[in-house]
């Protein structure tokens, strides 16, 4: 398997509240971000999440798609989200929620390998094109959030 690191940090002038709201109702991803092909709630949590497990499908510029489950392990409200993932993708994510004035900054850490033989095969040569495909996606989300919110992206930056 492949390794992959990635950190994205978005800056949104909009309240943090409204912001978690939206990271958090990940059902809701594919009305506003671009490349959610679908988010499945395969399993219930507890009261906060915890536990619970959906499949996601992704698809971005390169002619591929990927499915994974994540379920969530570790939810404090407002302030993080984690998460371990797998099925195409194996490993594990973390949203981490703050506010610096009126700008709620949502960073993403991102730290996977991939499963698919032919994406292992690839690994060596395609790993960069891997990372701007991530990079593509994670740009689309940071514009349908700000635009669904009626706010401004500040800042969106990847790693």
């Amino acid at each position: 398997m492949s390794e992959y690191q990635f950190v994205t940090i978005w800056k949104i002038n909009s309240t943090l509240e409204k912001v978690w709201d939206e990271l958090y109702h990940s059902e809701e991803w594919p009305t506003w971000w671009k490349g959610v092909i679908s988010v499945d709630k395969l399993a219930q949590g507890d009261d906060n999440g915890v536990g619970s497990v959906s499949r996601y499908t992704w698809q971005s510029r390169l002619p591929y798609k990927l499915t994974f489950d994540m379920r969530a392990t570790r939810v404090e409200p407002m302030s993080l989200l984690e998460g371990v993932a797998f099925g195409d993708l194996d490993g594990n994510g973390i949203w981490h929620f703050s506010t610096d004035g009126p700008v709620t900054i949502a960073r993403y850490d991102w730290n996977v390998s991939t499963t698919k033989w032919w994406m292992n095969i690839l690994a060596p040569i395609a790993k960069p094109l891997f990372k701007w495909n991530h990079n593509v996606i994670m740009n689309w989300g940071a514009e349908g959030l700000a635009k669904r919110l009626n706010a401004n992206v500040v800042v969106a930056r990847e790693t």
